[in-house]
């Protein structure tokens, strides 16, 4: 579960990827864009430390791109160059915020969620003590649930940049495609798809092999 605050937030999340995204070589767009949210959906953390949400955005008139991040309340060492940015939040303070394809966190939940089907994270505000469901705006699925036990992904080894990047760890490689629907040829293993308003069939968002 992922309890949402209602909360001031500065520079947003959109302001944070409008500075950061027309620097990374899968990035097709304006570089001076407005950055709008699509869609977006999240993952569990079991220790309940990292948020996990991967937004799906455009820029100006370009591509849907996909985009995962990490939120987390102290620096995560050594990944400095996966680092987006830092935000002020006014309920949870100072958010460090990564690029999430370099964080071991979004890797074991990506797999878990592509080779288990653990599916998104349910959101929720707290209001006057009761709990507010908000609903999924898009929806995600995966080909392998059930079928294939889930190893303990361990430490993220190697990135490779581009579209779809690959995330190599100590049992599993994932495929993260960058922009939805952009990728000529099938991905290669157990394959997360989604579908949101807009889309009129699934498409292929990740892999783990």
């Amino acid at each position: 579960m992922a309890l949402l605050h209602r909360a001031d937030i500065r520079p947003t999340k959109l302001e944070l990827l409008a500075t950061w995204l027309p620097g990374r070589d899968w990035y097709q767009g304006d570089t001076d864009a407005e950055v709008a949210r699509v869609a977006a959906y999240r993952f569990d953390d079991p220790a309940g430390e990292v948020g996990i949400e991967t937004l799906l955005v455009r820029a100006g008139a370009g591509p849907v791109h996909q985009v995962p991040l990490t939120y987390r309340g102290a620096p995560l060492p050594g990944a400095e160059e996966w680092l987006v940015g830092t935000m002020e939040h006014s309920v949870l303070g100072t958010r460090w915020i990564y690029d999430a394809c370099g964080d071991p966190v979004y890797a074991a939940a990506l797999a878990n969620a592509v080779l288990a089907g653990s599916g998104q994270a349910e959101e929720y505000f707290e209001v006057d003590g009761e709990r507010k469901v908000r609903p999924p705006n898009m929806d995600i699925a995966t080909d392998a649930a059930g079928e294939t036990e889930v190893p303990a992904v361990g430490a993220v080894r190697r990135v490779e940049q581009g579209d779809p990047t690959l995330i190599v760890t100590d049992t599993v490689e994932l495929a993260v495609v960058r922009r939805p629907g952009s990728i000529g040829a099938a991905l290669a293993g157990a394959t997360l798809t989604g579908t949101w308003d807009g889309t009129s069939a699934p498409l292929a968002y990740a892999s783990v092999r």
